[in-house]
């Protein structure tokens, strides 16, 4: 089972474009609260190891930008504020019990020799995800910028979804994202490059120096909110199971306040290096995230 997580603000772009010159005030409909039920299904709680493979060629430095960004969710308690970890706060929100769900980043396996080829299909990340099989952990595959992904950057940018242990029929989660510098950033590392349909305003420019990375940072971001909230395609989601709108895709283009199809919002800016962030991290990095809907408040939070 896998599902499927893509930028949706391509489309919503265009749709914006093409309905509102049509409308007139008093034909606009009031847009319904965005609402994401509870299927009573499992959730991750507790302490949840995170594995990390890294499939390709990435430098020390592009590991430890996502490295940092992982731990810097739960145990960066110096951090300034805004900080990744009041962003991931919100998840305790949804009926995880005990608190936010801590996530520790484990074993690492590098893979620079591509085994498996540069051009992977879905059995390929499943192999890869099946490497370890631990309960209450989220194996995370990520592929360098010059491997292509079955489906990526034509409907998505990453995928959760989850591996059974074959002696113990458990069910271990799994996400993965891929590096989409030269592949399609204007779709997957949007707001860090012009997106591909609608409004073409400047890119943001990445808070690591890093446009690849920093983009599968908001991916990751979004792959583990919606892994600990819906881990088994039964937790928190709105729509079909098989496309779900979760506990930050359904808040897709969406960093700061004030933001609408094109425009990400308003996000802080280094002085020194004009570099747009919303979040401090783990070893003063810092990072964009995107915003997470609040089920108390029914909207989509925003640090800033």
């Amino acid at each position: 089972m896998t599902l499927n997580y893509n930028i949706a603000l391509a489309f919503s772009a265009v749709l914006t474009l093409l309905l509102f010159p049509l409308l007139t005030v008093g034909e606009l409909v009031e847009e319904q609260p965005l609402v994401l039920k509870y299927h009573n299904g499992q959730l991750l709680k507790g302490r949840i190891t995170v594995n990390l493979i890294w499939y390709g060629t990435f430098t020390p430095i592009q590991r430890s930008i996502i490295v940092d960004f992982i731990n810097s969710l739960s145990s960066a308690p110096n951090a300034p504020l805004p900080s990744t970890a009041t962003w991931w706060k919100t998840t305790e929100k949804y009926k995880v019990g005990g608190g936010s769900p801590a996530l520790v980043v484990g074993m690492q396996f590098l893979h620079p020799a591509y085994t498996l080829g540069k051009n992977l299909k879905g059995r390929d990340l499943l192999a890869l995800a099946s490497k370890f099989n631990e309960i209450n952990s989220i194996t995370v595959v990520l592929t360098a910028k010059d491997v292509a992904v079955e489906g990526f950057c034509m409907s998505r940018c990453g995928t959760h979804g989850s591996t059974r242990n074959v002696k113990s029929n458990a069910r271990t989660a799994y996400i993965w994202v891929g590096n989409s510098e030269t592949q399609c950033p204007g779709q997957c590392a949007w707001p860090f490059h012009q997106p591909i349909y609608g409004p073409q305003t400047p890119p943001l420019v990445s808070p690591n120096g890093d446009a690849g990375v920093d983009g599968m940072v908001i991916n990751l971001a979004t792959l583990l909110a919606g892994t600990v909230t819906n881990p088994f395609n039964n937790g928190y989601f709105q729509g079909p199971p098989t496309a779900p709108l979760e506990a930050v895709s359904a808040c897709t283009g969406v960093f700061g306040s004030g933001s609408y199809p094109g425009y990400p919002g308003r996000v802080l800016v280094d002085k020194a290096t004009g570099a747009s962030y919303n979040a401090h991290g783990a070893n003063g990095r810092r990072y964009l995230v995107p915003a997470m809907w609040d089920p108390q408040t029914s909207t989509c939070k925003t640090l800033v």
